[in-house]
């Protein structure tokens, strides 16, 4: 039964001389000889059923079906050298985390001291972003996701839900019943981000209520959001767990009791053949045990 793929030999073969031009350059680099190359390039041809080069006295030129070929075939052979290098970590001593802003600024970074105190030999470099930038390319080892866990090449663990719920200062509380309904015209305005206070009132069974004129400054940060509502601008929406250790400290207490989820969680991601890496295991086990604890206080499954 003839297979569906020819020799990698031959197709290791045919890419080298297809990017140099000459079976002698190739077989130089592969550590073999010309009529080795030739060989195997000529068995690829007869599974492809038609030439892959025109050979010349000097040298060798694609056909148009060689180039088409040749086109796919290093692309590959790029992606497969990139992924064996990604497995190499030239920085064994550093991590380069990045992270959304909240998580990072409100809940990982009070937490590091404790990851520092117990991996000394180990530096993190921590970068806040919303843009899920690449992983393994040689800027970041590992990000800190929100979302559904489904990102190709990457092994995702989840850490916990996305929760958000209102949020206000202490002096503000007694203003809070406002929430009660979305169109009650008193009442402190509402901060932070419109599709979660969107999300929650459908929740609390107003699905589709203009919020609009309720709303006071919108933003997609919910760390900054909770500063303006630490300094009693408003009632915030936001996250029990990110925001844990300012409800924990007082200067933010549930406006209402109510939790609404969105269906996603944050995941610590990182490239799946980095997966025996010593420094992400040490941060990864750190970071479970953190989450872990965090689900505990807060009484989350």
């Amino acid at each position: 039964m003839r297979q569906t793929l020819p020799s990698l030999l031959s197709i290791r073969a045919f890419e080298s001389a297809a990017r140099h031009g000459s079976f002698a350059k190739a077989a130089s680099e592969l550590g073999t000889t010309s009529a080795s190359v030739s060989y195997h390039v000529r068995q690829l041809e007869r599974d492809v059923g038609a030439p892959l080069f025109v050979r010349r006295p000097r040298s060798v030129a694609l056909t148009d079906l060689g180039q088409a070929i040749a086109t796919d075939v290093a692309a590959v052979f790029v992606s497969l050298r990139q992924t064996f290098a990604r497995a190499v970590d030239p920085n064994p001593a550093r991590l380069a985390l990045t992270t959304l802003p909240t998580l990072g600024a409100s809940w990982l970074m009070p937490r590091l001291a404790g990851f520092r105190t117990q991996h000394a030999e180990l530096q993190v470099d921590l970068d806040l972003s919303d843009q899920a930038h690449e992983l393994g390319a040689g800027k970041f080892d590992a990000a800190i996701r929100n979302g559904h866990g489904d990102w190709p090449g990457l092994r995702a663990i989840k850490l916990f839900p996305s929760l958000f719920m209102p949020l206000c200062s202490p002096a503000l509380l007694a203003q809070a019943g406002s929430l009660a309904t979305p169109f009650a015209k008193d009442g402190p305005p509402l901060l932070g981000r419109l599709d979660w206070w969107t999300r929650w009132f459908e929740a609390l069974g107003f699905p589709g209520a203009d919020l609009s004129p309720r709303l006071g400054t919108v933003t997609q940060a919910e760390y900054l959001a909770a500063a303006a509502a630490i300094a009693g601008e408003g009632i915030t929406i936001g996250s029990p767990i990110l925001l844990s250790n300012e409800i924990r400290s007082g200067r933010l207490v549930a406006a209402h009791d109510l939790v609404a989820r969105d269906g996603r969680h944050f995941w610590f991601v990182y490239p799946a053949v980095s997966e025996r890496s010593p420094k992400l295991a040490r941060f990864r086990r750190w970071l479970c045990a953190e989450a872990e604890k965090e689900r505990r206080a807060c009484q989350i499954a």
